[in-house]
């Protein structure tokens, strides 16, 4: 075999070169690679934090179904409770009876529908509107008066 580098050669002189921009690379690389890692432990974080609130909307959107359909199905057993037929029995079963057809009488009938107008305070808007301009000028001239 032929041998193409003597043995004995003297390479002692030979120094390597040292860059002086290697060190600023290699921390420009280092700080690049911490930038991209931060940014994708970030990116996880946003990732999971919507999975979460994803879930957690699914789970209230359930909860509000579930209410809908209790409310559902409260008004329901109140309509029924309210239903005229079941109305009548509770009445007989408490002792009250049907009206009479003698019981009836047209021309009270009318006046008692305003007479429960007057007892239940129920005013025209107009009326109420009016009764409150009068009483603030009498307060104010009381007032005026004191003074």
């Amino acid at each position: 075999m032929i041998r193409r580098v003597p043995s004995k050669q003297r390479n002692t002189l030979v120094k390597r070169e040292r860059d002086p921009r290697a060190l600023t690379r290699l921390a420009l690389l280092m700080f690049c690679g911490l930038l991209l890692a931060g940014g994708f432990v970030y990116a996880g974080g946003r990732h999971f934090a919507a999975l979460r609130l994803g879930y957690e909307t699914e789970k209230l959107r359930n909860a509000l179904n579930a209410a809908r359909e209790d409310q559902r199905r409260l008004i329901l057993e109140r309509e029924a409770a309210a239903s005229p037929a079941r109305l009548e029995v509770a009445a007989r079963k408490l002792g009250m009876q049907p009206m009479q057809p003698a019981q009836f009488d047209p021309l009270k009938q009318h006046a008692g529908f305003s007479s429960l107008k007057a007892v239940a305070g129920t005013k025209p808007v107009a009326e109420t509107k009016a009764t409150a301009k009068v009483d603030a000028k009498q307060k104010s001239k009381q007032e005026v008066r004191v003074r």
